[in-house]
């Protein structure tokens, strides 16, 4: 793949966390100003969930590690520490990229024993990321599923999803296809601050009307709802009113989890940009990742009137009890999607 004044570098024995993960070359280039791309082999395409997994489906697909969407509350950054990579500027701008997986995966979906089991996208970062635009990963492997017969579901915020529609439209003539669009925030500065490598909360729900108009229905997930900052009722009204005038067919609503080291990079930028409120994080998560059950009961109770105001479902997003063990591919909450 040629790239305008690209630099490559074939051995990054500096990263021994890539070598176990396939390591080809890394790619640096103008065109994403700050980033770093690292190619590799994977050996597998499908990655199985736990048996005791609460998520009700089995298979999932990455095919990138880290997110150049960089948003401060993301509960996968924790998986980069697995490379010798950090959870925080790491996670934003050294994407791991698995330049051969759809390939792959039509060779694992070919299997007699595949059982055309649905297979979840978007379950640790983001498939149609920035660099998607570049390596057009996503179309391989929606031919792939749609080729052996296999219903797939994708998460996303990215709005590069569009650029793939009529694929999605040809390939939901053929499997079940679900798609989900993620928009936790309308204000601008907040966007900028949390979450500024997304596309804007405009531009998402742009998506989610072309999604609508070709005949998806399309499940909104607010996630997640950020204590003190997005969890008033004028803010989710908007939020929810404007979900529903772009034409999304429900959407689920709960509040954020900082597990392991997504904790301290949310609340390094929470010290900074709101300060007075590092007390009142620390009283409601406590030493755990999720916040107590008395907000989650009051947050519900907000939540769900809104939603069945503007016709988008009649139940909020209910949060474990206690934190469970970390998934290496998913996060619990996404139960609400599949």
């Amino acid at each position: 793949m040629r790239w305008q004044n690209q630099s490559l570098d074939a051995d990054d024995g500096a990263l021994p966390g890539l070598g176990r993960a396939g390591f080809v070359r890394t790619v640096r280039t103008p065109e994403f100003d700050g980033m770093t791309f690292h190619e590799v082999l994977c050996k597998s395409a499908l990655n199985k969930m736990p048996p005791d997994s609460s998520l009700p489906f089995r298979w999932t697909i990455n095919p990138m590690r880290g997110c150049s969407h960089a948003c401060r509350y993301c509960f996968a950054r924790p998986t980069h520490e697995y490379l010798d990579l950090d959870a925080g500027r790491d996670f934003d701008a050294q994407i791991v990229v698995k330049t051969n997986i759809a390939a792959v995966l039509r060779k694992e979906l070919g299997r007699r024993s595949w059982q055309r089991e649905a297979v979840a996208l978007g379950t640790n970062t983001d498939p149609y990321q920035r660099a998607e635009g570049r390596y057009r990963l996503m179309p391989g492997i929606i031919r792939a599923l749609t080729d052996s017969g296999t219903p797939f579901s994708i998460l996303t915020k990215g709005t590069l999803l569009r650029r793939d529609l009529p694929l999605l439209t040809l390939a939901a003539r053929e499997v079940p296809v679900r798609v989900a669009v993620s928009i936790a925030i309308l204000d601008t500065d907040l966007h900028h601050g949390l979450e500024s490598g997304t596309p804007s909360p405009r531009a998402r729900l742009d998506m989610v009307g072309a999604l609508s108009e070709a005949g998806f229905d399309v499940n909104v997930m607010v996630a997640p709802v950020i204590p003190y900052l997005t969890d008033s009722r004028s803010h989710l009204d908007e939020l929810f009113g404007a979900i529903a005038a772009a034409g999304a067919s429900s959407a689920v609503a709960f509040p954020m989890h900082l597990r392991g080291a997504t904790r301290g990079w949310f609340l390094g930028w929470l010290a900074e940009a709101h300060p007075a409120m590092l007390r009142r994080y620390r009283q409601l998560y406590g030493r755990g990742a999720y916040v107590t059950p008395e907000y989650a009961a009051w947050l519900r109770e907000r939540v769900d009137p809104l939603l069945r105001r503007h016709g988008l479902g009649g139940s909020s997003a209910r949060i474990p009890d206690a934190d469970p063990a970390p998934e290496p591919d998913a996060d619990p909450q996404l139960s609400l999607f599949a």
